[in-house]
């Protein structure tokens, strides 16, 4: 059963509403389209219960998602582990420090395969045959893969120049991978011009509104995972600004149907410092951010005119969050000091938020004996072109105990 009334517009002196098709912008103000659900059905058919007997995915949560019948594909997607970070405890001077690591999603280890299952589902039941997007990276590798599921045609279109491993990462599925000279700013423009021509489910353009909800899932764990509660802070990273504003409605959602106490959750928006549009505007007490050219290692949130950054800089404000950026060399230690003292490899993305939330102890925006949450949304075997000439040399010897010996007694003289 679906308890979708349709899509509403964001703009709060808007709120015009549309039937739920293939739409995003309100032909009345432009302002961005939302799904909007009867939240008082809701009430009455969900419980904690209800929730916690069903499969440890992320479609447990069917009530708040989009679709109409059973999903198309996905059904593995989500429930990934929410770890307590005991030993980055310790690193940070901090009493309560949780990760929660979507680099192990099934099926291409992003957050980007909650969004994409939604948004193929949808495109299905809509009765698209072809599915396409504009993407830093995650977002194609998602798409290539769960399209081969489903059978549609896929094309995805990409910079030129994007890490390697999320190249063969969307490539090895056999779809049509475009790249395009620059940046992501200007293949999000070519595939809203063909999204226009072509009548294809662009999953980040006409498909955006459903394919965006399925960003509510990663928060919806957290809460259940807590024990039906929130942490008093959370650090997002942010390329175009979606995600910050999906766990913001997540909590409104838990909160209205009961599934949660009334929450103040603190929203915490990461950037990498080459590209902070968002951060900088928040920073500034700006309610409108500039657009920059990207220049950073990290590629998936290179996105220098972010599709949602007026509403993720409202999500923030409105929970008296903050937004802070990290330079390339801090993201790398970021992805660094989780490895070491978690053994979870991030990509830079992560490598960003575990650099900004430590940013944010040290300036006091979240207290030491504060709960927060760190958000891991990609693995870092996609982005390993960053630690070049960051891990040292590793020694070699040959196979002989004396050369061992030998360099045994090196080793634990440099740790004196």
């Amino acid at each position: 059963m679906s308890y979708v009334r349709g899509l509403k517009c964001r703009e709060r002196d808007c709120g015009r509403r549309y039937p739920a098709e293939p739409a995003h912008i309100c032909e009345h103000c432009f302002g961005k389209l939302d799904v909007d659900y009867d939240y008082e059905a809701i009430a009455k058919a969900v419980s904690r219960s209800k929730v916690a007997a069903r499969p440890g995915n992320m479609w447990r949560y069917r009530e708040f998602l989009p679709l109409d019948g059973e999903p198309t594909v996905g059904v593995e997607v989500g429930f990934t582990p929410l770890i307590r970070g005991r030993n980055l405890e310790r690193a940070l001077g901090h009493s309560e420090v949780y990760v929660k690591n979507d680099a192990v999603n099934y099926p291409t280890l992003s957050f980007k395969d909650r969004v994409v299952s939604v948004a193929v589902s949808k495109a299905v039941e809509f009765g698209f045959d072809t599915v396409a997007c504009a993407t830093t990276g995650n977002l194609g590798n998602s798409l290539a893969a769960q399209s081969v599921q489903a059978g549609l045609q896929c094309f995805i279109f990409m910079p030129a120049d994007l890490e390697q491993g999320k190249i063969v990462g969307t490539s090895v599925y056999g779809v049509n991978v475009v790249g395009i000279s620059g940046n992501y700013d200007g293949v999000n423009r070519l595939c809203t011009e063909i999204s226009d021509l072509r009548g294809w489910a662009f999953v980040n353009i006409n498909i955006r509104p459903y394919y965006a909800e399925g960003s509510k899932t990663f928060c919806f764990e957290i809460l259940e995972q807590l024990g039906w509660r929130a942490p008093q802070h959370i650090v997002v990273p942010m390329a175009g600004g979606s995600l910050i504003t999906k766990v913001a409605k997540a909590i409104r959602e838990f909160v209205c149907t009961g599934l949660i106490e009334d929450a103040e959750m603190r929203l915490h928006g990461a950037q990498a410092t080459g590209c902070n549009p968002i951060s900088a505007a928040v920073k500034a007490g700006a309610d409108i951010f500039t657009p920059v050219k990207p220049d950073t290692i990290a590629r998936s949130i290179a996105i220098g005119n972010p599709a949602d950054g007026y509403y993720a800089i409202e999500a923030i404000r409105d929970s008296d969050g903050w937004a802070e950026d990290a330079t390339d060399d801090e993201i790398v230690e970021g992805i660094k000091l989780l490895a070491e003292t978690e053994g979870i490899f991030t990509e830079t993305a992560g490598g960003a938020t575990v650099a900004v939330t430590q940013k944010l102890i040290e300036q006091g925006k979240i207290g030491r004996d504060e709960s927060v949450v760190i958000s891991v949304t990609g693995n870092g075997l996609k982005t390993q072109e960053a630690l070049e000439g960051h891990l040292g040399q590793r020694p070699v010897i040959e196979a002989k105990m004396l050369e061992f010996e030998a360099l045994l007694g090196e080793l634990t003289a440099a740790r004196r």
